[in-house]
């Protein structure tokens, strides 16, 4: 009797290659004691004649610090990210991962000049905000995105104003959250009710 092996899915390809380059860059960094990730995978406020600027602008998301730092990350990005981009489709979901962290990037070196900003807890935030639309109606607004943005980007702020040293990567989870509302307004599709076909009087 011949037994039939499950066949592995590669069933979120923007979430799995994010989440793989990442733990290669991981590696590297560990392997060049930090050096990958100063050149590569952190943005901090350059020349604008320096080419890796605008990489990095980008490419800052898929640094780490260290393992704990990727594994907080995306224990969260593995749960949210594939169920977002089975509802808004790879494309859309690469565009706004893109997009989000172009924003906190610019952001970045222009408020922080002084500082570096890497790792992907921007685009967390984007996710989670961004999950809060999973059903919602037309012409209202979901409790859970009322609830989430309590929760979290008011705690940010807390934090932002408690930790001021730490404020870059608050400011990271705030872009990103905020990133992650406006993705949900935009690119959502509303839940139509729909009606009830009346019945029939017996006369």
């Amino acid at each position: 009797m011949k037994i039939k092996l499950p066949k592995f899915q590669y069933n979120s390809p923007v979430i799995l290659t994010m989440t793989m380059i990442s733990a290669i860059a991981l590696l590297l960094n560990w392997i060049t004691h930090g050096w990958s990730n100063s050149v590569l995978f952190s943005v901090s406020r350059t020349k604008l004649t320096n080419p890796l600027l605008y990489l990095r602008l980008f490419t800052h998301v898929l640094g780490h610090v260290d393992y704990s730092h990727f594994l907080g990350n995306f224990m969260l990005i593995l749960l949210a990210g594939p169920m977002m981009e089975e509802k808004y489709g790879s494309k859309l979901m690469l565009k706004m991962i893109l997009v989000t962290a172009l924003v906190t990037g610019l952001i970045q070196i222009i408020f922080f000049p002084q500082g570096k900003l890497l790792g992907a807890s921007g685009i967390v935030f984007m996710l989670i905000l961004l999950s809060s639309f999973a059903n919602y109606k037309k012409g209202s607004i979901p409790i859970t995105l009322i609830l989430i943005a309590l929760i979290y980007l008011s705690g940010e702020i807390i934090n932002a104003i408690a930790k001021p040293n730490d404020g870059i990567s608050q400011m990271a989870h705030i872009i990103g959250g905020t990133c992650g509302m406006l993705f949900g307004w935009k690119f959502s599709k509303p839940n139509e009710e729909t009606e009830k076909p009346e019945l029939p009087s017996i006369p």
